[in-house]
């Protein structure tokens, strides 16, 4: 998969600014991806999140989540509320997991 053509994070643009910038491409990213664009540490992108996801609860904009699927059994980690990755899969165990991506669409 190749990056979005998103540039690095400006000096005076805020983190949450510019992980609101990156969410608005048309392809869903995970945390990892985001992680790099916003040049912030992939454990910090779950916090960001859930701060914008309030955030935006009264705009006109909403944050998507794709939820995170077992890659052994295609469990989807639908119910789930945190915006992080799983760390196995509570139907086999599996630790491989594909994580949740996340994109910003009008509502």
């Amino acid at each position: 998969m190749s990056k979005p053509q998103v540039g690095p994070r400006a000096a005076d643009q805020t983190v949450r600014a510019a992980l609101l910038e990156a969410l608005r491409s048309p392809r869903p990213l995970a945390a990892l991806e985001l992680s790099s664009i916003v040049r912030i540490s992939q454990r910090e992108v779950a916090d960001h999140l859930e701060h914008l996801q309030r955030s935006l609860a009264g705009s006109e904009e909403r944050l998507v989540v794709e939820p995170a699927r077992c890659n052994a059994c295609e469990f989807e980690f639908e119910s789930r509320d945190r915006l992080s990755r799983p760390s196995r899969c509570p139907k086999c165990k599996s630790e491989r997991i594909d994580p949740p991506r996340f994109r910003v669409t009008a509502r």
